[in-house]
């Protein structure tokens, strides 16, 4: 039966729009509304976050690397009976208190557009009710429901985008290593399981991103990535509005598909050629939840600000994860994390939201300055407190009728050229407590 319905999803007589290689691919624009949105929160969810030990790699840590993390088998020797499994942590994987509609109010209030939810991580859970997946899903198991599905109704009744996270690959799945023991030129795994809940989520879903993960093993010849993209852009529900990264295989990172991810916490020096994101977790030792983490481990609410900021100005996207508990609860520290970035956005969006890099991105001078622009609108971040009054921007070139304010302090701000040709001095307000430690100037008029 699936390889019946691939053959269908392959054969759409729509697909002569986009053929299934790199090339014509890569070729797609970028929906609109992925470049405006600017900031999305990642969600990693699965039954790792039972042990809630180590990170979401626990399982490979403990039974897949050879030799296995120490930390993780004490950890389990000292907590767990003897035989105890990984898959036995599925049915404490309880979600009781997953409440959707609060995690949807506060993915809104942070400020982000869109929110990307982990579907299936490499320990192959699915977090819907996967026909692909016997009794290693939510729906047999652990929570006994539809996690995808409800946490989907929850967020788009907020009117924010709905994306989900997707492992190609399978740490222990019998059919990928079969074709892993194959050197990949057998595609069980890849017909058999891949692509066919691939196709089950995209129908059934409707996520407007796939960010696709797990892929550095084989080539993306086996995972059959192109043609997967090519009725996905072609022939999919999603194929207007459907956004994707670029890890579909070996060497396709940064090279190939819709934004660029190409590697966990990218941070590019310089402003990219090419439509990017950087994805970073508030627990910076972990995507997953982790139940011994310390505050010292997470990142403070101006090193986010700051982060965001650096991005968007160089082009990117900022995807900020949290990992809520086995229970169902986001963490109070993850939530206010995600509070505090609203409270800040809610002021100094304007300077964010569908905003374009400016021809210079960056000034350092007495406090790190960074430029977005709007149409005929600059607007210059300020990243740290001026030790003085007065501020010096080197870089815009004013003119008669150039205007400066404060982003949520309407007066207009006094200012003086400070050459001929270029650069202001503006004399700055007392700047209003914030607790991202950063405050935007709005220039009119300027170049």
């Amino acid at each position: 039966m699936a390889a019946v319905f691939l053959l269908l999803a392959f054969a759409s007589p729509a697909a002569a729009r986009y053929t299934a290689n790199w090339t014509s691919l890569d070729a797609r624009p970028l929906p609109s509304w992925y470049d405006e949105a600017k900031v999305g929160i990642f969600v990693h969810w699965g039954v790792f976050s039972v042990p809630g030990f180590d990170s979401e790699w626990f399982w490979w840590h403990w039974k897949g690397q050879k030799p296995p993390d120490p930390k993780c088998v004490n950890y389990m020797s000292k907590n767990y009976p003897p035989g105890f499994s990984y898959p036995d942590f599925a049915p404490q994987f309880h979600a009781q208190f997953f409440n959707p509609e609060e995690w949807a109010d506060i993915f809104k209030a942070s400020g982000a557009k869109y929110v990307v939810l982990t579907s299936k991580h490499h320990e192959g859970f699915t977090n819907w009710g996967s026909p692909y997946s016997w009794n290693w899903n939510s729906v047999d198991n652990g929570p006994k429901r539809d996690l995808v599905e409800d946490l989907g109704d929850a967020v788009r009744n907020r009117s924010l985008h709905y994306g989900l996270y997707n492992s190609l690959y399978e740490w222990f799945n019998p059919l990928y290593l079969e074709d892993k023991n194959n050197g990949f030129k057998t595609q069980q795994f890849v017909m058999r399981k891949l692509l066919p809940e691939l196709y089950n989520i995209v129908v059934r879903y409707r996520p407007e991103v796939i960010w696709s993960d797990g892929d550095w093993e084989a080539p993306d010849t086996y995972w059959t990535s192109t043609q997967f993209l090519a009725w996905l852009y072609n022939d999919s529900p999603v194929k207007d509005t459907v956004v994707t990264n670029d890890r579909w295989g070996q060497g396709t990172a940064c090279k190939h598909g819709g934004f660029y991810n190409c590697q966990d916490k990218y941070t590019p020096g310089q402003l990219p050629k090419h439509k990017w994101e950087k994805c970073t977790s508030v627990d910076t030792l972990s995507w997953g939840y982790r139940r011994n983490m310390k505050l010292k481990e997470l990142m403070d609410l101006p090193s986010i600000i700051d982060d965001l900021v650096s991005t968007v100005a160089l082009g990117g996207n900022y995807l900020l994860n949290v990992g809520p508990t086995a229970d169902g609860t986001i963490p109070s520290v993850f939530e206010e994390r995600l509070r505090g970035v609203g409270a800040w956005l809610e002021t100094n969006g304007e300077a964010i939201y569908s905003t374009k890099p400016w021809r210079v991105q960056m000034e350092n001078g007495t406090v790190p300055v960074w430029y977005t622009s709007k149409g005929a609108t600059v607007y210059a971040i300020i990243t740290a407190k001026p030790p003085t009054t007065t501020l010096k921007l080197l870089i815009p070139q004013t003119s008669a009728t150039t205007k400066v304010t404060l982003l949520g302090r309407p007066p207009s701000l006094p200012w003086a050229p400070l050459y001929p040709n270029a650069g202001l001095s503006v004399l700055l307000p007392e700047l209003p407590f914030t607790p991202g430690q950063a405050w935007t100037l709005k220039l009119d008029n300027v170049q």
